[in-house]
């Protein structure tokens, strides 16, 4: 039995999280970190990491990066792994994870998706065959709440298609401003908010007489809340490393997603 704490537990994802959890037969939710009080969880909830005493095997974040603090301080007193499956950090705060990765196990993703994992994979191969003559767009559509944009699926894909082709890739986010043709060399990234799209995320490839695209639709947010319980499963008992869905889909817990 894998027993999770769920950070951002009052909130929509921490709560999709929580039903996602009560599907699962080798996993329980043992707590959470909230600012407000959820009273119906069930759980000990805490106001902050520092009171949390329940014993857990793993975290799952689901809040905010202002969080990371606090979850990188639980984890590392309690000596346990964590699942970070929150967006927005800055480079500041990439660099705390991964200094925290190499003392504890940490899984880190923009999108808990194994469909937008290969869907990276994917791109990754087009953008090796493709090369230098088709430009490469990044499309991405989600629900009128999220704060930051481009998601952060769009740079995991725009980085990948960037590793991979032949030029030093210029990211461009905005069109608007000037008169001029499009240069070879850009990546281009788009976003879109309204609604309660879940997400959605085209790869446009566009050559001589041809276009390709590799697209991925969330319809719902329990795809992420279920992936980031299997990425805590995978993680528990793991050695200190920097963990990716690229690794989950590569172990058979891929399988029971």
């Amino acid at each position: 039995m894998v027993n999770i704490l769920v950070s951002g537990c009052g909130g929509a994802m921490g709560r999709t999280v929580i039903r996602a959890l009560q599907q699962q037969e080798d996993c329980a939710l043992v707590g959470g970190l909230s600012p407000h009080p959820c009273p119906d969880l069930g759980v000990p909830v805490f106001g902050d990491w520092k009171s949390c005493h329940v014993p857990f095997d793993v975290i799952i974040d689901f809040s905010h990066p202002k969080a990371l603090d606090g979850v990188a301080g639980l984890a590392l007193r309690d000596r346990k792994g964590v699942v970070l499956a929150t967006t927005g950090y800055t480079q500041e705060q990439t660099a705390r994870i991964e200094a925290l990765a190499a003392e504890l196990p940490v899984f880190f993703s923009a999108n808990m998706s194994v469909g937008v994992a290969l869907m990276r994979e994917l791109c990754v191969r087009a953008a090796r065959v493709l090369g230098a003559s088709y430009d490469v767009e990044v499309v991405e559509k989600h629900h009128n709440q999220k704060l930051d944009a481009p998601s952060g699926t769009a740079f995991l894909l725009a980085n990948a298609i960037s590793s991979a082709l032949p030029y030093g890739a210029r990211y461009v986010y905005d069109r608007h401003s000037r008169r001029a043709k499009r240069e070879k060399g850009e990546i281009g990234l788009h976003s879109i908010r309204g609604g309660t799209i879940p997400g959605e995320h085209d790869v446009i490839f566009a050559g001589p007489h041809e276009v390709l695209t590799i697209s991925h639709t969330a319809y719902s947010k329990e795809l992420f809340a279920v992936g980031a319980i299997a990425a805590a499963r995978f993680l528990a008992g793991r050695p200190p490393g920097l963990y990716t869905m690229e690794d989950l889909m590569n172990q058979e817990g891929a399988e029971r997603l």
